[in-house]
């Protein structure tokens, strides 16, 4: 029905899957300003161009961006996963590599169930067909902002220590503090940005980025990263040091010790050397995640059998555990599986910070995460 809806908007039907075609029919047959070339001399109709024009309250490049959003949907899920289904146990599995990224997080692939779509409600849907068998439910455990947590633990902040510890809702925090908002009451929006800037600076995020994440104004976005710093300067610290340690090691570690090496921080390709410079501030931090819900992932089994409890463990997604337990035994299992996740650094190292795990049940895996 999209389709048909475009192909009106249009005025004709053409490929919409053409960037040639699409770009023809908004730049040169509707004259839509905000047009620029590829360097193949192109038309671009990149996510960023149809998003510009779609704010413009332009009808045909919104609901090309929502064709695009479903085609792929349909295509690297419901009409890609079906076709894993095992024969036999006529259940999808993937498979997963210990050692194929630099940070330590486990990847996923044929398929990968890593990357299921949990931002958008279209993609959530994809979500709820993954069931759980007759009698059994589907328990997803997961980690809550783990990294920030992590990073008030390396970096020593004592404002996020703080926060953590009482259990404030972080971002909302950060959100109050920046943009003296209260807690109490804030708009989702004021918070959504907060999130941004909190899990942007951890990834090195520029102004730049920054701006384009938020649809604001290239200084308004420098202006928040640079009151970020002043209202946390222990993270600008971290950063630095992390940064000067790398370069002169090639390596930096997480907080069990780990290496992630990263040869060409000194890359004389400024580009080259800045992408390494981000990847080892953010490499302690994802990293020591990584190790963290491996160490709870080694504990598990142990810990659900001496509890005599058959609940298996079934998927990883970076800071979730995804469990099938059978109904009777759900409210036994769920305090195990967050203690012992809860309490995964341990004995080797007391984090300075409580971890905490959400977790909850449900028959479908949207409902349960």
């Amino acid at each position: 029905s999209l389709e048909e809806d475009v192909y009106a908007a249009a005025g004709e039907r053409f490929t919409i899957g053409s960037p040639k075609q699409l770009g023809d029919i908004l730049f040169g047959k509707m004259g839509l300003s905000g047009a620029s070339k590829t360097k193949t001399g192109q038309w671009s109709t990149s996510a960023q161009v149809l998003e510009d024009l779609a704010a413009q309250g332009i009808p045909l490049p919104r609901k090309i961006v929502d064709w695009r959003q479903l085609t792929k949907l349909k295509s690297t899920y419901t009409d890609a996963l079906p076709g894993f289904v095992h024969p036999e146990t006529k259940r999808v599995h993937t498979s997963y590599a210990l050692a194929a990224t630099t940070t330590g997080r486990l990847s996923s692939s044929d398929p990968n169930l890593q990357n299921i779509p949990v931002r958008t409600a279209e993609g959530r849907k994809i979500r709820t067909a993954f069931i759980s068998t007759p009698g059994h439910k589907l328990v997803s455990a997961d980690y809550s902002q783990i990294e920030l947590r992590v990073l008030a633990h390396v970096a020593d902040i004592p404002q996020l220590k703080q926060a953590f510890a009482d259990g404030v809702d972080i971002h909302a925090m950060t959100a109050s503090e920046m943009f003296g908002v209260p807690v109490e009451g804030m708009p989702s929006e004021v918070r959504r940005r907060a999130k941004a800037i909190n899990f942007g600076i951890i990834y090195g995020i520029s102004a730049f980025g920054l701006a384009n994440q938020l649809s604001i104004e290239r200084s308004e976005a420098g202006d928040y990263i640079k009151k970020y710093f002043e209202r946390f300067p222990g993270i600008k610290d971290y950063m630095d040091q992390t940064k000067a340690f790398a370069r002169e090691n090639g390596y930096v570690e997480t907080i069990f010790g780990r290496r992630a090496h990263y040869p060409e921080i000194k890359s004389s390709n400024p580009s080259v050397r800045a992408f390494n410079e981000r990847a080892s501030i953010n490499a302690p931090i994802q990293g020591s995640a990584a190790d963290i819900i491996r160490r709870a992932m080694i504990k598990m089994e142990p810990a659900l059998s001496a509890a005599g409890l058959s609940a298996r463990m079934l998927l990883q997604v970076h800071d979730e555990l995804i469990f099938e337990v059978e109904d009777s035994e759900v409210e036994k299992a769920i305090p195990i599986i967050v203690d012992v996740m809860e309490n995964a650094s341990m004995p080797a190292l007391a984090m300075k910070v409580p971890l905490k795990v959400d977790a909850r049940a449900a028959t479908n895996w949207d409902e349960a995460h």
